[in-house]
């Protein structure tokens, strides 16, 4: 087969469902909002990954061996507001009473993964490891597109909903702070991963 769906499926589902920045930020937007609503940021994060997927597939791998040290600089300009995310987890909290504090909407959701290294990492590693040569772009992106969009849509709603249940067992409590700040340190700890762990993220 031009693709080894099922192969790439398993590690698609291991990677989607791992720590990462991603599902530390749906985590804590589930702790800070519930699943409810926090719908629209999740179908943001699930379909943003799409923006960097198809883009790869058909032609922008190349052009990141042209040009890596663009790349590079892309990859830690990304870490950075990662980072930046990850301060303002920490110091958020759970009992909030301000009726104009609302959950991060779709659009918000939609920036998270083309900003995530691991999620540059993950589908560069996706097409280089699953895809035989010669396979035509359009269709082993269709299929890479699929399997993690499928792994998204189960796994996603589950790190929010982890979130939910969390929070509503700390909120108000001198344990809150310390769930923020669990969420940000490890937000922190998968971004250096992937920047400087050496292996696949």
């Amino acid at each position: 087969m031009s693709v080894a769906s099922a192969s790439f499926l398993v590690f698609a589902a291991s990677q989607v469902g791992t720590p990462g920045p991603a599902n530390m930020a749906l985590m804590a937007t589930g702790a800070r909002y519930g699943l409810r609503a926090a719908w629209p940021f999740v179908a943001g994060v699930a379909l943003g990954k799409q923006l960097i997927i198809w883009p790869m597939g058909l032609g922008l791998m190349e052009l990141a061996t042209s040009y890596p040290a663009v790349f590079s600089a892309l990859k830690y300009i990304s870490a950075a507001y990662i980072l930046w995310l990850a301060w303002k987890v920490a110091n958020l909290r759970l009992n909030t009473t301000d009726a104009q504090d609302r959950a991060p909407g779709f659009l918000a959701g939609l920036i998270v993964h083309p900003l995530n290294p691991k999620a540059w990492a993950m589908i560069t590693a996706g097409f280089t490891n699953f895809v035989a040569p010669g396979t035509p772009p359009l269709e082993a992106t269709a299929i890479i597109a699929l399997c993690l969009l499928t792994c998204q849509i189960v796994l996603h709603p589950v790190w929010t909903s982890a979130g939910a249940f969390i929070a509503a067992r700390v909120a108000g409590t001198g344990a809150e702070r310390t769930l923020m700040r669990i969420l940000a340190a490890l937000t922190v700890a998968s971004v250096l991963f992937v920047l400087f762990g050496g292996g696949t993220p």
